[in-house]
């Protein structure tokens, strides 16, 4: 027993470890580039990095519930939402025409090559971050109802 709760507590401590967000380009549904720290870094504003598949349904839910009340979000605190796909070439022909149909006012961004994720040791989607100054301030793995109510208040607190 001891041996797993050691195991658990250096994973937890590497994991939480990563706290700069990598440095890497990804790709727009319009096929432009953009890079995660040069893009996305307005000063004290708030961005969700929510990494999703559309092949995954929990993380189709997150989105759509975030999208709720996305407008207040945006209103009350300055986030910007960047749902980063992590659909490969198999599947990725999928995320322009799910995107068109859902019409979120999220940035869209293609993780194709998983470098983004892998860069951050995601395992797994959903998968939210959130970053402030270019610094991951919140991690939250899997999505249940009602959690994005949970990431409003955190992103109150990191207001």
């Amino acid at each position: 027993m001891k041996y797993f709760v050691t195991i658990f507590l250096f994973l937890s401590c590497f994991v939480s470890a990563q706290k700069q967000l990598p440095n890497v380009n990804l790709k727009t549904l319009d096929q432009k580039t953009v890079n995660v720290l040069s893009d996305f870094n307005e000063p004290g504003k708030l961005y969700v990095y929510s990494f999703w598949a559309t092949w995954c349904g929990p993380c189709l839910n997150e989105l759509e519930a975030i999208n709720e009340d996305y407008a207040t979000w945006v209103a009350e605190l300055n986030v910007e939402l960047i749902a980063v796909s992590i659909d490969d070439s198999r599947t990725q022909r999928r995320v322009k025409p799910l995107v068109s149909g859902k019409n979120w006012p999220f940035t869209i961004v293609l993780d194709s090559n998983q470098d983004f994720k892998r860069a951050l040791s995601i395992v797994d989607v959903p998968y939210t971050i959130v970053v402030k100054d270019g610094e991951i301030k919140h991690v939250q793995s899997g999505y249940m109802q009602g959690a994005e109510k949970e990431l409003f208040e955190i992103l109150k607190s990191l207001k």
